[in-house]
């Protein structure tokens, strides 16, 4: 074995424990932390198939924007871990049977597949990938990319016309109000003796 794939073997195992804590840990705290070390690990994996671009990006993306969302969301709402607990036990016999199949069918199509793969040939010297990835991506891919961001687009402002709630302790400013205020409204003038 040599050491590129010990290290796989080890970015590996490490993405698929941290993946196993995320789903059963009790602490949403640290399911997000341990979401962070999954992620942080398959970016290590990118790195070692030579897709630079999609490392960088994962942790770009999901570890610097997406995750730190998600702890502060976690943090500052007011979950009640066992009443989100009390159906766990209930699922999971359907659940660890749908891992297992799903773990199955992986182990075939990798025993299947796995004398018909040969090595990646080496990239020319000057090949980027970076390069490659984009002139594919806005050049045979552009309208599926294009629909992506949309929906992305109408997600967000779907997500926030869902949260948006009017609550009696936030300090709603009026705009129409604001424009039409006089200044008799606003400016008091007051007459004082000079001070000597």
């Amino acid at each position: 074995m040599s050491f590129t794939q010990f290290v796989f073997f080890v970015f590996a195992a490490v993405a698929v424990l941290s993946a196993a804590a995320v789903i059963t840990l009790r602490n949403p705290v640290h399911a997000v932390l341990s979401l962070v070390l999954t992620f942080f690990s398959t970016a290590a994996l990118w790195l070692l198939a030579e897709a630079e671009f999609l490392g960088i990006t994962l942790v770009l993306v999901y570890v610097g924007a997406v995750m730190v969302l998600f702890l502060f969301v976690v943090m500052m709402l007011d979950i009640n871990i066992a009443r989100m607990r009390e159906g766990f036990a209930r699922y999971l016999p359907f659940g660890l049977v749908v891992a297992l199949i799903m773990g199955a069918e992986l182990v075939l199509y990798v025993l299947s597949r796995a004398p018909d793969v040969a090595p990646p040939a080496p990239a020319a010297a000057g090949y980027s990938n970076t390069q490659a990835l984009g002139e594919a991506l806005y050049t045979q891919y552009l309208y599926p990319f294009e629909i992506a961001a949309a929906i992305l687009l109408v997600s967000i402002i779907a997500a926030i016309a869902l949260t948006l709630r009017r609550r009696p302790d936030t300090k709603y400013l009026n705009p129409a109000e604001q424009i039409r205020v006089r200044r008799a409204e606003r400016v008091r003038l007051v007459k004082m003796k000079s001070e000597s």
